[in-house]
Parts: C-alpha cells; sequence; structure tokens
C-alpha cells in the first residue's frame, strides 16, 4: 500500500479515536444514549482504520509491524481497541468508554508522535514467531489495560462511598460489584494471553538461539510481571481476594506492564529493546 495512504489512513483512525472520545466524554456528562452508541460506532470505525493501517504497513514494508516503538504504541492502541470492543459484546459496564476511549487516544498520540520510518529487521526476528509471540503479548497488554481502567474507576468509586459524600463521579460510575467483575474478567483473560506470550517467546527462544531464557532485561522484567498476575489470579480464585485490594494489584500489575513495555528497553536495553 502506498505509503501516503497508509499515512491518510493513520491520521483518520485518530480522528475517529478522537470523536469517539468527545461523543464518550459527551455521554459521560449529559448520559444520552444516543450520543453513547454514535461514540461506540465512531470507536469501531477507528478500530478497522487500526487494522487497516496495520495491514497496509505489512504490505508496504513486507513484515509484521510491531518492532518500532511507534509501531509498538499503536500495536497496544489496536490491542487495546479491540480488547474493549470484543468485551463490550457481552458485557455493558457503566461509562466504561470513556475512559477507555481516552487510554486509546493517549496511545494513539504516543504513537502518531514517534519516528515511522522502517526498520530493517535482523535475521532473528524474520520468523513466523514474530506475529505469534507479539500479537497475544500485544493481547494480554489490551486486556491487562482494561482490567486496570476498571480498578481507577473502582478506586473513584470506592472513595465517594467511603467518604459518603457523593459527588460528580458517584452517579456516573458503575457499582462496585460490576467494577470488581470486570476486573476478574478481564485478568483472567490477560493472563491466559500473558502466560501464551511467554511460552511461544520461550519457543521461539530455543529454535533460534538454542536456550530457552537468556535473562535479558525484558525477559526478566516479562516474568516479574507475570509473577505479580500470578499471585493476582491465584488470590482471586483460591483465597477470594476482590474489591479495594484486588484494584490495587491490577494498578500495580499495569504499572509493571509499562515498564516492561517501555522502561526496560529504554533504560536497561537489552535485545527485546524496540528498533534494534
Amino acid at each position: 500500500m502506498n505509503g501516503e495512504i497508509n499515512e491518510i489512513i493513520l491520521m483518520t483512525a485518530m480522528a475517529s479515536a478522537a470523536l469517539s472520545c468527545f461523543a464518550y466524554l459527551f455521554f459521560f456528562i449529559g448520559q444520552n444514549h444516543g450520543v453513547c452508541r454514535a461514540a461506540r460506532m465512531l470507536l469501531i470505525t477507528s478500530g478497522v482504520l487500526q487494522t487497516l493501517y496495520i495491514a497496509g504497513r505489512y504490505m508496504q514494508y513486507g513484515y509484521v509491524p510491531i518492532t518500532s516503538y511507534h509501531e509498538a504504541a499503536f500495536f497496544f492502541a489496536w490491542s487495546t481497541t479491540w480488547a474493549y470492543l470484543s468485551f463490550r459484546l457481552r458485557y455493558s459496564v457503566k461509562n466504561f468508554g470513556t475512559f477507555v476511549s481516552i487510554l486509546i487516544l493517549i496511545l494513539l498520540g504516543i504513537s502518531a508522535s514517534l519516528p515511522k520510518e522502517a526498520l530493517t529487521l535482523r535475521p532473528l526476528l524474520q520468523s513466523i514467531w514474530l506475529p505469534i509471540h507479539a500479537g497475544t503479548a500485544f493481547l494480554s497488554y489490551g486486556f491487562l489495560a482494561l482490567a486496570f481502567i476498571g480498578a481507577l474507576m473502582y478506586l473513584l468509586q470506592e472513595r465517594e462511598l467511603k467518604t459518603k459524600r457523593f459527588g460528580y463521579f458517584y452517579p456516573r460510575l458503575p457499582s462496585l460489584n460490576a467494577l470488581d467483575q470486570l476486573n476478574s474478567h478481564c485478568l483472567s483473560v490477560g493472563f491466559v494471553f500473558l502466560t501464551v506470550g511467554m511460552v511461544t517467546g520461550i519457543l521461539w527462544a530455543k529454535q533460534a538461539l538454542g536456550v530457552y531464557w537468556r535473562w535479558d532485561p525484558k525477559e526478566t522484567w516479562t516474568v516479574i510481571t507475570w509473577f505479580i498476575y500470578l499471585i493476582q489470579v491465584h488470590k482471586r480464585f483460591t483465597v477470594g481476594w476482590q474489591g479495594k485490594r484486588a484494584a490495587v494489584m491490577a494498578v500495580f500489575g499495569f504499572a509493571a506492564v509499562i515498564f516492561t513495555f517501555w522502561g526496560a528497553g529504554i533504560l536497561l536495553g537489552g535485545e527485546h529493546s524496540y528498533g534494534r
């Protein structure tokens, strides 16, 4: 696909996401359900355009676009968009889309601000394992982002109830039980994808390098992140961790995701740094 056309698709995807975000915010203020439906349709439009951009970049450069910081941030936005839309097919959580759309717009904005030049892939990355490993990892990030957003909403609502000062957020946020169930669902799905991403990475390393693990900084932080979420899953489903404790852990876990995604590569380097 022509690079100029792909750039137009990128800008249109961002514009659709921005309009969706503004519509969701308008709905959050006015609670007009017609506006909410329009916001969701705009987000679907953005999701389709994001998919077209990824496909166009693949056609233009001949590899799955997931190796530079621009591509990684865009893939993060794409996975969060479709994680939310797939979640929305089965569940309706009051004003959840408002908060999700803000995160998606931030990720798309970060992606658009980063250099878009294509990379020359090292032989190691020219493998079918790349889309399998990275794709499942990013899908996990999308669902864990939803768990994080649900946790923030929980903490906001819990604070309103605890202080008994029912302000602006109280009537606009879901019940604590609904937000806790949201956290449980997204945590479970995200953890499965995170585990699959780790396993496929291990198998790829063995095939390409002859070793299962090298303790690269990002690999190390992936293990740390995985154990944080393993503790959450174990505690939730064996001893009944829920409520505020589960919400705080979801925030803590997503902080580890962000550091693994960006911080480990930027601050610590290693073979998993984007752009290498």
